[in-house]
């Protein structure tokens, strides 16, 4: 049996992009420290919005083409962060599809990924954990971050099949209990200094008075300072970050080091990413504000 590297990392997301806008440079930096990473992204992403006029054809409402388009994405994100261990849920049993907005024809599809039966969907994710064994596991809220429906579906499926995984009842193969969970968040401190803007009077706003748009600050993934548990120092891993994300052209504006959510706001990419542990016991070391600085801090097996 191959011996199995001393820290396991697992991430399940639901699209091409998500894994690098969340948790690129927390990637990054475990690669490089040696820890084994591994991917699972739920579906293609095939309802996403092409923003290069260029490759618009390959929108669902065109080609249809987007989904084959995006595994060259993450593809090529996944070289420039250096992980290896990535793959699709179900394949090559399933194909789950994207499933777009609720109340959307395509949500309503048998094939997307809302529709798919969760215990179906939780079981495939356990054969994985199981033959990786990680220790460490990161995935969305219960609100799937913002409230897409494949996010949702994505934090379901995760936080099932780490239960199923360690129930020696369930399924083949030795149980496997996963040691700590994390969800993605951002405190409401961080988006301070890291906001700009093309309009010059926001922008004076931003820099001189520390402002932060109100529909920003309430953004479901926005956490109070409190609630977050966990940070991820990897400015170092910015560069590659940055590179993964450009990978991702269909569906991110990245302008140098800015991070383009629409026309008069975006936010400078960096390298440190903040969790809630809702599973396992924190230990430090701690930065000043309690936070775990390791994900796998206290971590034995």
């Amino acid at each position: 049996m191959t011996e199995l590297p001393a820290r396991r990392l697992l991430l399940v997301h639901a699209h091409p992009d998500d894994e690098t806008i969340n948790n690129g440079a927390t990637m990054a930096g475990y690669i490089a420290q040696g820890a084994a990473v591994t991917l699972v992204t739920c579906t293609r992403g095939e309802e996403g919005e092409v923003l290069v006029p260029s490759l618009a054809h390959h929108a669902a409402s065109q080609e249809n083409t987007l989904g084959t388009y995006r595994e060259g994405e993450l593809a090529a994100a996944m070289t420039e962060l250096g992980v290896t261990d990535f793959q699709f849920l179900g394949v090559p049993a399933h194909k789950y599809r994207d499933s777009g907005m609720m109340g959307t024809p395509p949500n309503e599809a048998p094939e997307s990924f809302w529709q798919v039966d969760l215990e179906q969907a939780a079981m495939e994710l356990v054969e994985i954990i199981r033959d990786r064994k990680p220790q460490v596991l990161i995935s969305y809220d219960d609100f799937g971050g913002y409230g897409h429906p494949d996010h949702i579906k994505a934090h379901k499926v995760a936080m099932r099949a780490a239960e199923l995984a360690a129930d020696p009842h369930v399924g083949v193969g030795e149980p496997w209990e996963i040691s700590k969970i994390y969800w993605s968040a951002i405190p409401r401190s961080a988006l301070h200094g890291s906001l700009t803007s093309s309009n010059i009077f926001l922008r004076i706003l931003i820099k001189q008075f520390n402002y932060v748009p109100a529909k920003w600050a309430a953004l479901p993934f926005v956490k109070a300072d409190g609630v977050v548990t966990t940070k991820f120092d990897g400015e170092k891993y910015v560069p590659q970050k940055l590179a993964a994300l450009k990978a991702h052209k269909t569906q991110l504006i990245i302008n140098g080091d800015l991070f383009e959510f629409s026309k008069r706001l975006a936010t400078r990419v960096g390298g440190t990413e903040y969790y809630i542990r809702v599973k396992g016991e924190a230990a430090g070391p701690y930065d000043k504000n309690g936070r775990e600085l390791d994900l796998f801090a206290g971590v034995t097996e």
